[in-house]
């Protein structure tokens, strides 16, 4: 990693007639590192990677890839960036060997060049023993793995990997973000676009979270965590729809946050405390609740995460 910029995010945004998607986003990620963009589904993060990509083009601001603007100079900026789309983007009925030579001519190679880099990409994804095979008959896990190879072929500098595991069996997952390991280690840019905190947190560099069309923090994981100091996050569950047990709780000493999220099933909502001291408190709210008439059925306690900082700078939980 060194201290110059491989992409440069400056005020983008992005509408669809009335709805902002995009709401002036700016972050910006150093050669050779983990940049992730944290945020739930539908704060933006896709729409921003298609205008970096060159899907979309951008009704303000400006952004750069290795120095290339991507208003101004957008063949060079696509030409040093690899991305790998949300969307499988193969044909099922060509193999995995076949969709990589398909993609590595559109990216103007041939020949020997070709056949030695799909090697090489086959290797990296661990599908060279099934090469032959149609991808049709991958599981989804193995078609992102070809997914990500084919955006490798000409070896960029940046590669954008757009929740590049949803949907996938565990052991496919594994393998995806051990890929992205290897890729950074080995010099490689990444931009890679999430809603699972725990990815975000286990090899990010620096985490960009995102909601309603803007970041609204950016910073190391610790930097992150840091925001909501030493607060202790407890999940509970009441008995009974608890409108005044809620309102009692923010009035006890070191609850700092109550929120409430609804159970789509019918049933009474989960309610999350930020608290400074769970030992504490947690005995308050028994007893408020009681007092109420309503039983807490169920208490989970989490120590500081990322979850906690997305709802300490939203007051709605990450996967809402």
């Amino acid at each position: 990693m060194n201290d110059r910029n491989a992409i440069e995010v400056h005020e983008l945004r992005k509408s669809f007639g009335s709805l902002q998607a995009v709401r002036g986003v700016s972050f910006s990620a150093r050669a050779g590192e983990i940049l992730s963009l944290l945020g739930p589904n539908g704060a933006g993060k896709s729409t921003t990677i298609s205008m970096l990509s060159g899907l979309l083009p951008p009704d303000d601001g400006d952004a750069c890839i290795e120095g290339h603007s991507i208003r101004t100079e957008a063949a060079a900026a696509k030409a040093a960036l690899g991305v790998v789309p949300q969307d499988i983007a193969l044909y099922p009925d060509l193999s995995a060997r076949e969709n990589l030579e398909f993609w590595g001519k559109m990216y103007g190679l041939r020949g020997a060049a070709l056949r030695r880099r799909v090697d090489e990409v086959l290797d990296v994804i661990g599908l060279k023993d099934r090469q032959k095979d149609r991808v049709g008959k991958f599981s989804g896990g193995m078609k992102r793995r070809v997914n990500i190879g084919a955006a490798l072929l000409h070896k960029p500098k940046v590669v954008i990997m757009d929740e590049p595991t949803v949907g996938i069996d565990p052991q496919s997952r594994r393998h995806i973000l051990d890929n992205v390991k290897e890729l950074n280690a080995q010099g490689m840019t990444v931009l890679y676009v999430t809603h699972y905190m725990e990815e975000a947190a286990e090899f990010s560099d620096h985490i960009a979270i995102v909601d309603q069309g803007r970041v609204i923090a950016c910073g190391t994981h610790a930097e992150l965590i840091a925001l909501v100091g030493q607060q202790t996050r407890v999940d509970l569950k009441l008995s009974a729809d608890g409108g005044a047990v809620e309102a009692a709780w923010r009035a006890v000493a070191g609850v700092s946050q109550v929120s409430v999220q609804a159970d789509h099933a019918g049933g009474p909502p989960a309610v999350t405390v930020l608290c400074d001291d769970s030992n504490r408190v947690l005995p308050h709210l028994f007893e408020i609740a009681g007092r109420h008439g309503a039983r807490i059925t169920s208490v989970d306690i989490q120590e500081p995460n990322l979850e906690m900082v997305f709802l300490h700078l939203t007051g709605k939980a990450l996967r809402d």
